[in-house]
């Protein structure tokens, strides 16, 4: 097949390196793999081995002329079997371009998200609905995140659940041993309670409540520290409120990372607090590394997490909760086991090939069906 991928950016987020992965991954078992993003920020760029080719639209402005015309005439020009749009302003993109000249295909949609910010994007998102009713194929990426979506009205002319994978080889868990020498590189002693979060700082992942939840453990005498692995807009105030709770020194932020494993090993636990969350590629990361997740309990949070069997749920925003289920992990073995139990979900429910398979299969039905409705309209023509 000859795939077309379309991002708004390829700025560092999750959506985007999914995306990364599929066109590697796709490219690899010999399909013929495009990518082009709408806005100037390559910051993953290099992490795309397998496209044949890579195109920046350079938009300027949220609906950019210039930018659908060469999108267009790129689709005209590959002939792609399907296009892939990711999130809702790639769609916007690919379904105006879809109607250039010659740029005919299937189109699909990964939808990622579940969190709209305020009013402005909850009227965007109306506005977004027909894109999403005219795509041949919307694609989900957890249960509850689709049934909320449809709820909204937001549905695809097919609709499927293809969960997030990673690759277990490239994710597993390290030895005691290497997990001790990454621990003391980094200034923690092996009596530390190392909580991680692993996500770009931002409003909606609420890395505040983790340094409330530290305050909190120590004050318990749990000897907590947290481990925040990447950068970004809040860091300024989560660094002043650890401040102002006097856990400054047990509270470090890694800046952004080529590669997050040795710093996910040097963890004890993970957490992720985000008030808005579909199915977190970051916490099945740590999964497969063997390190219980403690999640609040947002998007398909339930699909991965069976509280208290391979880690750990609490209501959003509950830092109370939080803190209990953090202490409950001061226990190595029961970490120990969750993370077991976490690393097994993974390779029976979330490896990177299955979630390969399922895109690579519903990409062809996608093909062969566009293909079929052209033969019966050309039939129909001949009489």
């Amino acid at each position: 097949m000859k795939l077309l991928f379309v991002t708004g950016s390829l700025v560092h987020g999750g959506a985007e390196r999914h995306t990364i992965t599929l066109a590697n991954r796709l490219a690899e078992r010999g399909h013929e793999c495009h990518l082009a993003y709408v806005q100037n920020d390559p910051s993953q760029l290099e992490r795309l081995r397998g496209a044949r080719s890579v195109q920046c639209l350079h938009a300027r402005r949220y609906i950019d002329l210039q930018a659908l015309r060469k999108l267009g005439e790129l689709i005209g020009r590959v002939q792609p079997s399907a296009v892939l749009a990711v999130n809702q302003y790639a769609l916007l993109y690919a379904s105006a371009a879809l109607g250039w000249p010659r740029a005919r295909a299937p189109l699909a949609v990964t939808f990622h998200s579940t969190f709209t910010r305020g009013a402005k994007e909850r009227l965007q998102m109306v506005a977004y609905r027909p894109l999403f009713w005219a795509a041949d194929c919307a694609v989900f990426v957890c249960e509850r995140q689709r049934d909320h979506w449809r709820r909204r009205m937001v549905f695809g002319r097919r609709n499927e659940v293809i969960y997030n994978g990673v690759d277990t080889e490239h994710w597993r868990a390290v030895s005691e041993r290497e997990a001790a020498v990454l621990r003391r590189m980094l200034g923690f002693a092996a009596e530390d309670l190392v909580i991680g979060m692993s996500a770009v700082l931002r409003p909606e992942k609420n890395h505040a409540q983790l340094v409330e939840a530290v305050s909190a453990l120590r004050k318990r005498g749990v000897r907590a520290r947290a481990l925040m692995i990447g950068d970004g807009a809040t860091r300024p105030a989560v660094e002043a409120l650890a401040a102002r709770l006097r856990v400054g020194e047990q509270v470090h932020i890694t800046g952004l990372q080529a590669d997050v494993r040795p710093f996910i090993a040097a963890c004890d636990v993970l957490a992720l607090t985000s008030f808005t969350e579909a199915f977190s590629l970051a916490a099945i990361e740590a999964m497969a590394m063997a390190r219980p997740v403690v999640h609040a309990d947002v998007g398909g949070a339930a699909e991965m997490i069976r509280h208290r069997e391979n880690g750990l749920l609490f209501p959003v925003g509950d830092t109370a909760a939080l803190v209990d289920c953090l202490a409950l992990l001061a226990d190595r073995t029961v970490r120990q086991r969750m993370g077991s139990s976490a690393r097994l979900v993974v390779e029976n429910r979330f490896s990177e090939r299955v979630m390969i398979e399922r895109y690579e299969v519903l990409l062809r039905e996608l093909e062969t069906e566009r293909s079929k409705r052209a033969n019966i309209r050309r039939a129909a023509g001949a009489h």
